[in-house]
C-alpha cells in the first residue's frame, strides 16, 4: 500500500508487496526491493538501492549527500541488504569519490533510534547499532557486532566481528574480534563470551579466545609478539583475530 500523500520519483523502482508510510519521499534513482515497509515522513534519496524485506520507521533520513566539505555532488551510492530495522530519525549517507563512492550495510541487522552512519561506512551482518551511536565516514564493522547506546566511533576505525562496545564508549583504535571494548577512549575490557555462546562457539573454542585475549592485553607482550604467540595456539577461531591485527591500520586498543 503507498499512501496518497507520498511523493515518488517516476524513476524509482518500488518492489511488490511494500507499503509506504504518509507524506514520505522516495527521490530519483531509489531501488526498494520487495516486501519493504517504509513508515510515514521517511526520506529515502537516491541511487540508493533497498533489498527485501527491509523496515524503515518514521522520521528516518536515508541515502543522503554527505558531510564531507569535499563532497561535490558526485555521484555515490547506498547499498542496503535485506532484512533490517531502521528504527525512528536513524540517518544514513552515501559514499564519496575519495574512498569507494559507496557506503554498505548488510542483512538482519538492527540501527536503533537516532543512530548515525556516514558516508563510505562498511556495516556486516546481524550488527546491533543501540541508540544514538554515531559512526564518523569510512568505519568498517564487522557481522555479529554490538555498538553500545551513544558510542561514538572516529572515522577509519574498524570495529571486528563479534566485538562488543558498552554505553557511551568512544572508539579511536580498532577493536579486534570478539573483545568487549568500554570506556572514553575505550580499552579492553574481556571477550564477548556470552555473545559467542549465543553464536554458537564452543566451550572450547571460547577457552582458546580467552587464552588469546590474555596474550594479546595482560601478559605485556608487543602486539607483534602477541600476534606470534597465538599463532602457536593453531586455532582456526583464532585466525579472524591475528588477520584483523596484521591489517590494522589506526592499531588496535591497548
Amino acid at each position: 500500500m503507498i499512501h496518497s500523500t507520498a511523493i515518488i520519483d517516476p524513476s524509482a523502482q518500488i518492489g511488490r508487496d511494500v507499503e509506504i508510510g504518509a507524506y514520505s519521499i522516495i527521490g530519483a534513482d531509489v531501488v526498494i526491493g520487495d516486501q519493504c515497509v517504509i513508515g510515514p515522513h521517511v526520506v529515502l534519496r537516491g541511487p540508493t538501492a533497498l533489498g527485501r524485506n527491509n523496515r524503515i520507521f518514521q522520521f528516518s533520513s536515508v541515502g543522503e549527500d554527505c558531510q564531507d566539505k569535499k563532497f561535490k555532488g558526485e555521484p555515490t551510492q547506498l547499498i542496503i541488504g535485506d532484512n533490517n530495522i531502521i528504527r525512528e530519525f536513524v540517518t544514513i549517507h552515501r559514499g564519496t569519490v575519495q574512498d569507494q563512492g559507496i557506503t554498505r550495510i548488510g542483512s538482519d541487522n538492527l540501527l536503533m533510534a537516532y543512530v548515525h552512519v556516514a558516508h563510505d561506512c562498511v556495516v556486516g551482518d546481524h550488527v546491533i547499532l543501540a541508540n544514538n551511536t554515531t559512526l564518523a565516514g569510512h568505519v568498517h564493522v564487522g557481522d555479529w557486532a554490538i555498538l553500545g547506546g551513544f558510542t561514538g566511533v572516529h572515522q577509519f576505525c574498524h570495529i571486528g566481528a563479534h566485538a562488543f562496545t558498552a554505553v557511551n564508549s568512544v572508539v579511536v583504535q580498532d577493536i579486534p574480534p570478539y573483545i568487549m571494548a568500554q570506556g572514553h577512549n575505550a580499552v579492553p575490557r574481556t571477550i564477548n563470551s556470552e555473545g559467542l555462546k549465543r553464536r554458537g562457539f564452543s566451550a572450547e573454542q571460547i577457552t582458546t579466545i580467552k587464552r588469546a585475549f590474555k596474550i594479546l592485553y595482560r601478559q605485556g607482550h608487543t602486539v607483534a609478539e602477541a600476534v606470534a604467540k597465538m599463532s602457536e595456539l593453531n586455532a582456526a577461531e583464532l585466525q579472524p583475530l591475528i588477520h584483523f591485527i596484521q591489517n590494522s591500520s589506526r592499531g588496535i586498543i591497548r
